[in-house]
């Protein structure tokens, strides 16, 4: 089919390559005139594994363009993968939404399916369909059909082209006919549902997991309290299938483009229509003071901060992505350079990225872990890497000036640690070798 995606974000540009992976015929469409240029050259401007090697193999079904009128004037099917970032107030931002619905309605020539991939507001395709009509210019007939996505940075080829399940929410027979054959190469369960049900599994599942993780954080946090381990503790609970061992990680909290953004949305939402979600507003709370959790366990060590060498390891908000997005580097780095410490910073993906969002000069950036470490009188693991998981950890002892290791993601065993002269604190386990001043 002749399909349309707007925007080349995570969402839509994945979404575009994958549907060209499966033989259509997929104009990707950007304002980005330099984002479109790289594209055209079969080169990714996001880092995804697997994305760009996919791209050039089937770049024979792939046009990038800026022209928004070529783009959406015959396609049969265009899909609206633009952000929807949030407002200040926790509501999200529909502006870009609803500015590629404005140009669909002045240019469509041709009857099409319009397929809302973004993140939206349960009622939103009602609202964007009424306004396609009310603004569509050319005699043709347009449907508005949505198409939640479920993909993970970092996994986000596989999981759009293995995905767990494809959720199709129309409320006519013909939208839902032309995305089933849209999808029909796609080996995964196919869900027909009314639109705004399908709006609606979007946000209940991913709160649903976000959820899980604050859960078993503040389950975590007891542990340290009470003397239990956190791993141990989950092990257990994974073994129940109605539990199921997914997403029981302990850490410093969840971040990223969707979990933090489509919490507070629906809290949002629930409150503007005189609701409460109450256990979505605590995981949103629980999450925001997890972010904080290892700045409060190295006072164990010093008062401050001032004139310390701090290494810190990964500033992305997880592994396999260069996304920043309510990453917990970006709260904790401010706060140490505020208490005047001396931050150096090492990953593999994300520097740039973090350099664009903290422009300070006093940060040194690293190539690798050893030169942040050499000489550090803290070190703060943020981002659980590869390349932080299989470290040697006698190094720590070797080239640090102080060796404590405040690890937020409960990258190493415990065993590792003892009697190697390494103090070791992590979430939900006991404190290794404690030196508390």
């Amino acid at each position: 089919m002749k399909i349309t995606v707007a925007g080349t974000g995570y969402v839509g540009l994945v979404t575009g390559v994958c549907l060209a992976s499966k033989g259509h015929q997929v104009t990707c469409l950007d304002v980005d005139e330099e984002k479109v240029k790289t594209m055209q050259k079969g080169i990714s401007p996001i880092y995804e594994p697997g994305l760009s090697e996919l791209m050039q193999e089937y770049m024979d079904n792939l046009t990038f363009t800026t022209d928004y009128t070529d783009a959406y004037k015959d396609a049969e099917v265009i899909f609206i993968g633009v952000g929807t970032p949030e407002k200040s107030d926790g509501s999200a931002n529909l502006s870009f939404v609803y500015q590629v619905a404005k140009q669909i309605a002045r240019t469509a020539e041709r009857d099409c399916v319009v397929v809302l991939k973004s993140t939206v507001p349960i009622g939103t395709n009602d609202k964007i369909e009424q306004y396609i009509h009310d603004k569509q210019i050319h005699d043709c007939r347009i449907y508005v059909a949505s198409n939640p996505e479920f993909l993970a940075q970092g996994t986000a080829v596989r999981d759009t082209l293995y995905a767990s399940r494809i959720v199709i929410g129309t409320d006519e027979k013909y939208p839902a006919e032309v995305l089933m054959h849209v999808y029909e190469k796609f080996d995964a369960p196919k869900i027909n549902v009314g639109r705004r049900s399908a709006e609606m599994i979007k946000y209940a599942s991913n709160d649903f997991l976000a959820l899980k993780i604050s859960y078993v954080n503040e389950i975590a946090n007891l542990c340290e309290t009470v003397g239990a381990n956190v791993e141990e503790v989950t092990l257990g609970m994974g073994y129940d299938k109605r539990i199921g061992n997914h997403f029981l990680n302990a850490g410093i909290g969840y971040g990223g483009s969707c979990f933090p953004k489509d919490t507070k949305a629906l809290s949002w939402l629930a409150s503007f229509n005189d609701k409460e979600i109450r256990t979505v507003k605590a995981a949103i709370e629980v999450n925001d003071s997890q972010k904080l959790k290892l700045i409060k366990k190295a006072r164990k060590y010093y008062d401050d901060f001032l004139f310390l060498n701090v290494a810190v390891l990964g500033c992305t908000f997880k592994p396999g992505t260069d996304d920043l997005r309510e990453a917990p580097s970006l709260v904790n780095v401010p706060l140490l350079l505020e208490d005047g410490a001396y931050v150096r910073i090492w990953d593999p993906v994300g520097t740039e990225n973090f350099k664009k969002r903290i422009p300070n000069g006093k940060i040194k950036y690293c190539d690798t872990i050893e030169e942040a470490i050499t000489d550090a009188d803290i070190c703060f693991i943020f981002t659980e890497w590869d390349e932080v998981c299989n470290f040697d950890i006698s190094k720590y002892k070797k080239l640090m000036r102080r060796p404590i290791v405040m690890d937020g993601r409960n990258c190493y065993a415990l065993e590792q640690f003892e009697g190697s002269g390494i103090t070791y604190g992590s979430i939900g386990r006991k404190t290794i070798n404690s030196t508390e001043e």
